[in-house]
C-alpha cells in the first residue's frame, strides 16, 4: 500500500490534468478504431432507441438499422437524444466522450480522498477502455450508483433519488442505489424523492411521443427482459458473472439460480445488522463497493464490458478501509487486473482464452474472491478510524 502511495505521490501520477487527458484520450481511440473499423452496433442500437420512440416504432423488436435488440427503457430515449441528432460518426465520438467524462466526473466529486480517488481512475482505465470499445452505457451506470451514495452522504437526498430513479428506468442497475437508503439522515425526503422521480422517468418519454406508445413499451421492455435472461444462461458473451461462472463450470441445467442469488442476498445484508458502524465513512463507502460488485456477480447479463462497474468495486474496497492491507490483498488486486481486466484480451494466448477463460465466465473469479473477502470483513472488522481506534 505504501509503495502505491509512493508511485501515484509522482507528479505525473498524482496530477489530475494527466488523468483527465487520458480518460478523455481513450474515447478519442476508441472512436478511431471503431471508424476504421465501421463497427459501432451498440451506438447504432442506442442512437435508435430515440429515434424509435419519436416514431412510434417497438423498442424491443429487431430492425433492418442494426444487428441486435435493444434492451433499455423508454426513458433512454430522452438521454441518447443529444447523441443521437448528430450524424452517426460525430454522435458516437460526443458518446465516448460523455460516457468517459462522466465517470470521471462522479469519482473527483465524490467524498474518496486524494490518493484514493488516483487509484481508481488509474487501476480502471484499461478497463473503462474496454467498455468505450462497446460504446457502452454502463460506464454512465457505475457513474450513477457512486454519485446516489456520494449525494446521500453530502446530503442531497433528491439529487441522490434523481440519480437512483434514472439508472433504475434505463437498465435496472441503477436501481441498487436503494441500498443507500439506511445511511441517508433524511429518509422521509429520500422517500418522497424516489417517487417523484420515478414518476417523472416513467412520463418523461411521452414529451416525444405518446402515453400510450411510452406505456406499451414498458410493457415490451419487461417481457424482452425476461427472455433475455432465459438467453443468457450459457451465452459465450453473456452472464459472465457468479451465476454464470457456476452453471458454465457445472453445465447443469436443472437448479434455479435463486438458490445463488439468495445465498447472495443473505451475505449482502448480513453487515447492515452492524449498526453500530453506520457511523463510519469507510464502512459505509466498503458498502458501495459490495453494491458494484453483487449488480454485476448476481446478474446474468453481466458481460466484459460490465466490468467497469466490478473494477471500481474492488479498488473501493481496497483503498478504504482504516487498516494497513495485507500482501495477500495486494497480490488479490494484481489477480483482478490480470484476469479480470486482461483475461478477454490479445494478452492472454487464445487456446487460454478462448477455451477456458471465456467458456467457464473465469473473468468473474477474482471479483468473486473480493467480494466474499469483503462480506467477511464488513462482519468482522471495525471501522473506525484508526486514531479513533487507539482512544
Amino acid at each position: 500500500m505504501n509503495k502505491i502511495k509512493k508511485i501515484l505521490a509522482h507528479p505525473f501520477f498524482h496530477d489530475y490534468r494527466t488523468l483527465l487527458g487520458l480518460w478523455m484520450l481513450l474515447p478519442v481511440v476508441s472512436w478511431l478504431l471503431k471508424i476504421i473499423s465501421m463497427r459501432f452496433n451498440n451506438f447504432l442500437i442506442y442512437r435508435y432507441v430515440y429515434w424509435h420512440t419519436v416514431q412510434g416504432i417497438s423498442l424491443f423488436t429487431p430492425c433492418a438499422e442494426h444487428e441486435d435488440t435493444n434492451h433499455y427503457g423508454p426513458v433512454f430515449s430522452l438521454v441518447v437524444a443529444p447523441f443521437a441528432i448528430p450524424p452517426v460518426t460525430i454522435g458516437l465520438l460526443l458518446w465516448l466522450i460523455a460516457l468517459s467524462l462522466t465517470l470521471f466526473v462522479a469519482i473527483r466529486h465524490s467524498t474518496f480522498n486524494r490518493y484514493q480517488q488516483l487509484f481508481i481512475l488509474w487501476f480502471c482505465a484499461h478497463e473503462l477502455f474496454t467498455a468505450l470499445e462497446m460504446q457502452q452505457f454502463n460506464i454512465v451506470v457505475v457513474a450513477l450508483i457512486v454519485l446516489s451514495y456520494t449525494l446521500i452522504e453530502k446530503e442531497h437526498d433528491f439529487w441522490a433519488a434523481c440519480c437512483i430513479a434514472l439508472g433504475a428506468f434505463v437498465k435496472l442497475y441503477g436501481i441498487v442505489g436503494l441500498a443507500f437508503f439506511l445511511f441517508s439522515r433524511h429518509k422521509g425526503r429520500f422517500i418522497l424523492s424516489i417517487l417523484f422521480w420515478s414518476v417523472v422517468m416513467l412520463v418523461a418519454p411521452m414529451l416525444i411521443s405518446s402515453s400510450d406508445y411510452v406505456l406499451s413499451q414498458y410493457v415490451e421492455w419487461y417481457h424482452s427482459l425476461t427472455s433475455k435472461n432465459t438467453e443468457n444462461l450459457f451465452s459465450y458473451y453473456q452472464n459472465i458473472s457468479l451465476l454464470g461462472m457456476v452453471r458454465k463450470i457445472s453445465g447443469c441445467t436443472s437448479y434455479s439460480d435463486l438458490w445463488l442469488i439468495v445465498s447472495g442476498l443473505i451475505l449482502f445484508v448480513l453487515p447492515y445488522l452492524r449498526f453500530g458502524q453506520y457511523k463510519y465513512q469507510a464502512f459505509q463507502q466498503t458498502i458501495l463497493a459490495s453494491v458494484l460488485l453483487f449488480v454485476v456477480l448476481f446478474s446474468t447479463g453481466s458481460e466484459n464490458s460490465t466490468y467497469i462497474i466490478a473494477l471500481v468495486g474492488v479498488v473501493i474496497w481496497y483503498v478504504v478501509v482504516p487498516w494497513q492491507r495485507s500482501k495477500t490483498d495486494l497480490w488479490l488486486m494484481v489477480f483482478v487486473f490480470v484476469l479480470s481486466s486482461l483475461g478477454h484480451t490479445d494478452l492472454f494466448p487464445p487456446i487460454i482464452r478462448e477455451t477456458v477463460i471465456r467458456p467457464y465466465a473465469l473473468k468473474a473469479l477474482p471479483c468473486v474472491v473480493v467480494w466474499l473477502k469483503l462480506c467477511y470483513e464488513l462482519c468482522t472488522k471495525e471501522y473506525a478510524p484508526v486514531i479513533e481506534q487507539k482512544q
